[in-house]
């Protein structure tokens, strides 16, 4: 697909309400298709200020780069939707990029990576409202807890009260909790097997129901220990993807093991599959659809 950055732009400037019209002739689909089996590229880092893709620090700062990345992914068979903040989700309406997709909005972006707010993570992006007003089909939201950070408890509650919203519109809610703490002042996960499953025990508790709440996970430093993380919970589980690495092999093989857990539905990937090592982005994708 060619990307037309000045029609977007005229569009966005003299029509806004092609947005809306967009999304009202959007053709739908269940979150699960037939394989029951869930594959969705995500591309909600720009937003929280996380441009970064191995050496090059602003490599998702070019729009028009990533919207082709973009729709090259969903272009390939098996990738089921895409999950970004509002104005990359709009941007792939207006190129018709999203018929027959699941469309995943970001809720909170407000812990901007490396601010002295981060752990505050506030719900800056998507609200449940608006997710149902343009026909969107789930959201996904970011909890990070650090014990020693007060605004963790603020996210917590957020993230409890958000639960809620969206259920009561019956919307599913994917939620990527992790134990992180500050080392050096930078924010950094905790992947050991006892953070990851204190994190799916917390996660899984919030809210009033857990009907449409799903899990987006993390595997543990050591893969032998995702069997134990996920008997945590009975809640879907999908595995997230994370930074890129020069071995992407090792990656995809972690990736294959975990999706034979019971609870693991699916991949969320982001980076990995976007901005490859090789970049090669039609392999990368077609590649982790093969694990599934």
């Amino acid at each position: 697909m060619t990307i037309r950055i000045p029609d977007i732009v005229t569009l966005r400037a003299t029509r806004p309400e092609a947005v809306a019209e967009a999304a009202a002739r959007r053709t739908r689909r269940p979150l699960l298709g037939d394989s029951g089996r869930l594959m969705i590229v995500a591309a909600d880092h720009p937003a929280r200020g996380a441009l970064a893709v191995g050496d090059r620090r602003l490599a998702m700062a070019n729009r028009p780069e990533l919207l082709e990345r973009l729709c090259l992914a969903l272009s390939r068979p098996g990738v089921d939707g895409v999950l970004a903040t509002a104005d990359i989700l709009e941007d792939l309406l207006l190129l018709g990029a999203l018929d027959g997709k699941i469309a995943m909005g970001s809720l909170n972006r407000g812990g901007l990576a490396g601010a002295g707010f981060e752990m505050d993570d506030r719900f800056t992006g998507h609200r449940p409202e608006d997710l149902a007003r343009l026909g969107f089909d789930a959201g996904k939201l970011l909890l990070r807890i650090d014990y020693a950070d007060p605004g963790s408890l603020t996210t917590l509650e957020s993230t409890a009260r958000a639960i809620d919203a969206m259920a009561a519109l019956r919307l599913p809610t994917f939620v990527e909790p992790f134990i992180s703490r500050r080392i050096d002042g930078k924010v950094v996960n905790d992947l050991s097997a006892q953070a990851v499953t204190t994190s799916v025990a917390i996660a899984s508790g919030l809210g009033g129901t857990s009907a449409y709440t799903w899990l987006k996970l993390p595997v543990t430093a050591d893969p032998d220990d995702m069997a134990r993380v996920c008997e945590t919970s009975t809640l879907p589980t999908v595995l997230l993807g994370g930074e890129v690495g020069a071995d992407q092999d090792a990656a995809y093989e972690k990736w294959r093991t975990a999706l034979r857990l019971p609870t693991v539905r699916g991949l969320i990937v982001g980076r990995s599959l976007l901005y490859p090592a090789d970049g090669d982005v039609a392999k990368a994708v077609d590649t982790a659809v093969g694990l599934l």
